[in-house]
């Protein structure tokens, strides 16, 4: 049976210089990674071409464990756009080192709709997340060094930093630490911990910055806790923000590689989606708008997640707007959310089809608060039936929707042409779209979070814990009220308990506690147990990964 990998591996790579002329980018502008990678100048950015050109959001319904196969669609549609004559690039995030040796494996799309080299991508690439983890970093370094020192202190409680290392790879033992330790020559011994990579703010921040200026403006205005004396502290405050942003300056400029077909691909940051903002860089969106008529980006997790955040946190930080959604639905995602246990999701089960697609109606719905219209790609697997296909293409027609099965895994661009034809269809036929955010940054944190939870979730109320209550109150001391806010929900429900599936209604949204990003512009009301420092599964993806003298690698999926 064919694999990802091997796939991957037997696929012919192009230079990534004829990748480059596809887009009207001059070889010598480009900053080379060996023969299949290369980052892209910023001077390709143009502003008024990135107005002109469309951007295609793909999200998904709620998924399974296993995903619903967003990347592998966005890459299959991309293909799809170039094979009926569009000129077309695919921009995603990169992947996270935690998540392909733990338990989801490798996020470079599969089968015959992947970005290439996919081991490269997976493990790595270009160095943007070790970038990413050492300014990170180096300003928990800077804190404690200033607590330690005498000479320019400037007063921090260590009792108040929030500020944590990052390392990129799930590790449960390193969530909450003691540092300090050894002596007074070890530095101040505190309660500290580790995030992964991809739940930084300064992920984050790298991923909402239009320019190096603000990159390094909005690292300068990361909140790390407060003095003796109760005054707030920001990395500017320690002179943390230059040095910061001059370790992320290779890390800031684009990755140009290719698809299995040779379509170019954009890849870029990679932020969590139930904690973060869950997509690539904005300087990846304008840099594929401003060199393709057409992009296909994806944003994590289900619509309720990425969706949401990708439209109510990035387009207003990019001024940028999707012309179309496409949301991924699978068989086994509908049976899932109809109420079949994970073991039987093989089976045929039209009721049950009928029954989850209360879950994917809903998400279709929430597409339509913001005026963008909406598409349903039916990601097909061989163990779906004609009957439980067609029932998901009567339901959203009945609901008036368009609904496409595609079969990118084993056809690549081939097998989702029709779909492109709709999509571009469904875009020339809107070309007054009217966008509206679902909330207006004048409301209060509480209106925001209220609005997202009863439109976008259902929730008939929200709640707040007694440390969420105060962190409201520490939102308004700081004069942060204007920000957006960035829900860190469980992916696998519309709640924000995981075990309720399908479509739930009349809950309430518990708030324990509101994490504050100023740096990235956003606070983060946490609800449920969310974790920022995953750990292994039991049978970790690393063990069957293996690499053999000859430098080939196995076991990566």
């Amino acid at each position: 049976m064919e694999t990802d990998l091997s796939i991957a591996q037997r696929a012919e790579l192009v230079h990534i210089k004829e990748i480059a002329d596809q887009l009207k980018i001059n070889e010598d502008d480009l900053v080379y990674y060996g023969r299949y990678k290369a980052k892209i100048p910023l001077t390709y950015i143009d502003e008024e071409k990135v107005k002109k050109s469309k951007l295609i959001l793909v999200s998904a319904m709620s998924p399974t464990p296993a995903g619903e196969g967003k990347t592998t669609c966005s890459i299959g549609i991309a293909q799809a756009l170039c094979r009926n004559g569009k000129k077309a690039t695919v921009v995603l995030r990169e992947p996270s080192l935690g998540p392909v040796f733990g338990i989801k494996g490798g996020a470079a799309g599969g089968g015959y709709s992947q970005v290439l080299p996919m081991e490269d991508i997976n493990m790595h690439f270009t160095g943007d997340f070790a970038a990413i983890e050492k300014a990170n970093n180096l300003l928990a370094a800077m804190i404690d060094n200033n607590v330690q020192n005498k000479k320019n202190n400037i007063g921090i409680n260590p009792q108040t930093v929030i500020w944590k290392r990052v390392m990129d790879m799930n590790d449960r033992s390193l969530r909450n630490i003691v540092s300090g330790l050894g002596g007074k020559g070890n530095g101040v011994p505190r309660e500290a911990g580790f995030n992964i990579t991809a739940a930084s703010e300064v992920m984050a921040i790298l991923c909402l910055s239009n320019n190096r200026s603000e990159l390094k403006e909005k690292l300068g205005n990361i909140y790390i806790g407060n003095t003796y004396d109760g005054a707030p502290v920001y990395a500017r405050d320690l002179k943390a923000h230059g040095a910061m942003a001059a370790l992320l300056k290779d890390a800031f400029l684009p990755n140009l590689v290719q698809t299995i077909e040779h379509t170019p691909a954009i890849i870029h940051g990679g932020p969590f989606a139930n904690i973060a903002q869950g997509t690539n860089t904005l300087v990846a969106t304008k840099m594929g708008l401003s060199l393709s008529d057409y992009v296909v980006t994806e944003a994590g997790f289900g619509f309720d997640l990425g969706g949401e955040k990708f439209i109510d946190i990035k387009c207003r930080v990019g001024h940028i707007v999707p012309s179309c959604v496409v949301i991924i639905a699978t068989i086994r995602a509908l049976k899932y959310h109809g109420g079949v246990d994970l073991k039987e999701l093989k089976t045929e089960n039209v009721e049950a089809v009928k029954k989850g697609y209360a879950n994917l109606s809903r998400h279709i719905e929430n597409s339509k608060h913001y005026g963008i219209p909406a598409v349903v790609a039916i990601n097909k697997f061989v163990t779906d039936t004609d009957d439980e296909i067609q029932m998901v293409k009567d339901l959203c027609e009945k609901d008036g929707s368009v609904a496409e099965a595609i079969e990118i895994w084993a056809k690549g661009g081939a097998g989702a042409q029709h779909l492109a034809t709709k999509i571009t269809d469904i875009i020339d036929g809107n070309p007054d779209q009217k966008f509206q955010p679902l909330y207006e940054l004048e409301d209060s944190t509480e209106e925001k979070i209220k609005k997202i939870a009863q439109k976008i979730y259902r929730a008939s109320d929200v709640e707040y814990s007694a440390q969420a209550k105060n962190d409201l109150k520490l939102i308004k001391k700081l004069k942060l009220t204007h920000l957006p806010v960035c829900i860190a929900k469980t992916q696998k429900s519309f709640s924000d308990n995981p075990n309720i599936i399908g479509a739930p209604n009349g809950f309430t949204i518990t708030v324990r506690e509101i994490e504050i990003a100023a740096g990235a512009g956003f606070v983060v009301p946490v609800t449920g147990e969310m974790m920022r420092m995953p750990g292994l599964p039991e049978t970790p993806s690393a063990e069957h990964i293996d690499i053999d003298e000859d430098g080939t690698i196995t076991g990566l999926f």
